[in-house]
């Protein structure tokens, strides 16, 4: 069969699946668990990042313990530093910051879309009560533009469907007013995350 054949067999086939279908086939579910932090694998979902990369100092771990009674979370935990090594192959003028961000996610019919820029990154703050678990629903008009940690003043409204992940990050300085702040330890038990359809 020619490439050409495959490709319109494809297209047809495709078609036909989408004319087949239900209208509800086509809309996403009211949620969707994109990650579940309830075992080893997850981890392979997520790559750490820290300041270390630039010459600083700070540190980051990602587990998910075992647990007596069977129900797991992950631990996002480390070391805040502001401390910088001198003469590193990258210099950064600060540091303390540490993060994970997880590999692309690609859910049929949910959030994958060609074309997409790379270098788009957006942002939102969440307060987490010490000691006591906490959803935190976090709607994407909350998200704002930024490039390289600094938020880009303009009216740009975020496109959904070219969400390729997303990362949670801890910083020992800057941030939100009223937030904890300063180098030291951290520590964010995790229990999932997940996407939820507004309309």
């Amino acid at each position: 069969m020619s490439r050409l054949r495959r490709l319109f067999q494809s297209s047809m086939d495709a078609t036909k699946k989408a004319i087949s279908g239900s209208f509800d086939d086509l809309m996403p579910p009211p949620e969707k668990y994109i990650f579940n932090f309830n075992s080893k694998q997850e981890l392979n979902k997520w790559h750490l990042y820290s300041d270390s990369e630039f010459g600083g100092l700070s540190s980051a771990s990602l587990q998910i313990p075992e647990s007596e009674n069977g129900s797991s979370t992950g631990i996002f935990s480390g070391n805040l530093s502001l401390e910088v090594t001198q003469g590193a192959k990258w210099s950064i003028s600060r540091g303390g910051f540490c993060g994970m961000r997880s590999k692309k996610i690609y859910t049929e019919n949910w959030v994958n879309s060609p074309g997409q820029m790379e270098d788009n990154s957006w942002q939102s703050f969440i307060y987490v009560p010490k000691d006591n678990w906490y959803i935190a629903k976090i709607p994407l008009a909350r998200y704002l533009p930024t490039w390289r940690g600094n938020v880009i003043d303009e009216e740009i409204e975020m496109n959904p469907s070219r969400v390729l992940g997303m990362s949670l990050s801890v910083n020992a300085e800057g941030g939100v007013p009223g937030a904890k702040s300063g180098p030291g330890d951290f520590r964010l038990e995790l229990d999932w995350i997940k996407a939820i359809r507004t309309q």
